[in-house]
């Protein structure tokens, strides 16, 4: 937080307090895998990669990741230090890393974390052309998440749906089996607020989609409208 903003900051300072405060709080001596969340516009990326290096040579980190990171950015982390894993935004109705982002990750061996698989509710399956989101939620002021858009992507859902019921599963369970079924990611990262909905998608894991239904479900999204998400200043 600056003030009253949420805002990016990836400089050498900032980093080592986050660590050592992660680590007091914590109670422990390292952290598995340290991420910086997004990429910082005023701090290099090269001085970013060269102080999380340093920690994890000094075994306060074992491993590094970065997330919402383009090509471009992981390439000039990594000719500083190799990056472990990347954890970008993913789902049925945003598969912009598909095109360069994904390769890059399985060229190079870097582990591919997924978050958002449930499209910021939308896979869900509880949202309806009546769902409205309080005035200080992103989602109340995106055109996806209201009027045309929102009912469009509505209709695209309830025929997920139907896909989901023929399979014995739910639409949220299709939505995050058919993120891990994508050979580059390794892990979906899904938002919960109650144990239910824990109970919910965690089957999700196991469930293992044919080539035919990916290929409904390939032409189901042909009729959808793209859904981004917002960035720390945005929030």
């Amino acid at each position: 937080m600056e003030g009253s903003r949420v805002v990016r900051d990836a400089s050498a300072g900032w980093l080592r307090q986050g660590v050592e405060q992660s680590l007091r709080n914590l109670g422990v001596d390292y952290i598995d895998l340290y991420q910086v969340h997004w990429p910082d516009p005023r701090t290099p990326i090269e001085e970013t990669a060269s102080t999380l290096a340093q920690l994890a040579q000094e075994g306060k980190i074992r491993y590094v990741g970065v997330s919402n990171y383009d090509v471009a950015q992981m390439q000039a982390f990594e000719r500083v230090r190799k990056i472990d894993t990347l954890q970008p935004p993913y789902d049925l109705f945003r598969r912009d890393i598909e095109q360069a982002i994904l390769p890059y990750c399985q060229e190079r061996g870097i582990g591919v974390l997924v978050y958002g698989p449930l499209a910021h509710g939308l896979l869900a399956g509880s949202y309806t052309p009546r769902t409205s989101f309080a005035s200080n939620d992103w989602r109340s002021k995106s055109p996806v998440f209201q009027g045309g858009l929102f009912a469009r992507n509505l209709t695209v859902v309830e025929r997920l749906k139907g896909v989901a019921e023929r399979h014995g599963m739910t639409v949220a369970q299709l939505a995050v089996a058919w993120v891990l079924a994508n050979p580059a990611v390794d892990v979906a990262i899904v938002g919960a607020r109650r144990r239910q909905q824990i109970e919910q998608t965690t089957p999700a894991a196991d469930v293992h989609l044919i080539p035919e239904t990916v290929e409904e479900i390939e032409q189901i999204m042909r009729e959808a409208t793209p859904v981004g998400g917002p960035s720390p200043e945005g929030m």
